[in-house]
């Protein structure tokens, strides 16, 4: 099993010469080993639900099942659709335990994250990454979620909480089911640390991908109901079709 990566430098050894893109390998002179053409040609997320970031047809929108049933979440800040070449990296990064497209993703997540902050979205206190099961975390080795609260706590200033939330129940896995029964795989899931401290904090969940949501809702209940005043969800990436997406 390979070991929970605390490391805290670099991944990249950043040097004066010449470094390559790591999506069309040519040569780049950013600091982001992404080259300026590729960046643009991500499929960044258009018009969407002002709450819970669904693709829409026209902006300043809310969906029908938020403005039906509103989640616990205020809202969710993400800059892709769940599309090639994202997913992919997503994928080699989660599964394969390719840091370097992880790290590159969350620089990106944080440039992101700073110009909503620019434009007057409120900065949490505290990241707090989703927790995974104790299962899955022995075979994969790590918490993709909670390397990137790290990088984006180190990149944006912020405070990133580790110990708010444990996952006591180790449930099916998320992406092989639908939505309903992903809101029941759920159910009593998660648990606060007996010392967690949420009352009158602004808190803002860290994962990779919301799908339906649920996970997110999940936790951010169990947040809310303990006091929190606000929770917002940071991810990479949001699924164009929730209720049909395997991802």
């Amino acid at each position: 099993m390979r070991c929970q990566p605390r490391y805290d430098g670099q991944v990249y050894i950043w040097l004066k010469n010449k470094q390559s893109c790591l999506l069309c390998q040519e040569d780049v002179e950013e600091t982001a080993p992404i080259c300026m053409a590729c960046e643009t040609e991500l499929p960044w997320l258009g018009d969407q639900c002002q709450t819970c970031a669904l693709p829409l047809f026209a902006p300043g929108m809310t969906c029908g099942q938020c403005m039906k049933q509103p989640p616990a979440f205020k809202q969710v800040a993400v800059p892709w659709l769940y599309d090639f070449p994202v997913d992919s990296l997503i994928t080699r990064f989660k599964h394969s335990a390719k840091w370097p497209y992880g790290r590159l993703l969350g620089e990106l997540l944080a440039q992101y994250l700073q110009h909503r902050f620019d434009e007057g979205m409120q900065r949490p206190d505290a990241l707090v990454p989703v927790p995974i099961a104790t299962r899955r975390l022995r075979q994969r080795g790590f918490n993709q979620a909670a390397m990137l609260a790290r990088w984006l706590g180190e990149l944006l200033q912020i405070p990133c909480d580790e110990k708010l939330v444990l996952r006591v129940q180790d449930t099916s896995a998320q992406q092989d089911l639908k939505a309903d029964a992903r809101k029941k795989n759920l159910r009593e899931a998660f648990a606060l640390t007996l010392d967690a401290s949420i009352k009158g904090r602004h808190l803002a969940l860290v994962d990779d991908v919301l799908t339906t949501g649920a996970t997110a809702q999940a936790v951010a209940r169990l947040l809310m109901e303990a006091g929190a005043t606000q929770v917002d969800v940071y991810c990479l990436a949001r699924t164009p079709k929730p209720s049909e997406s395997k991802a």
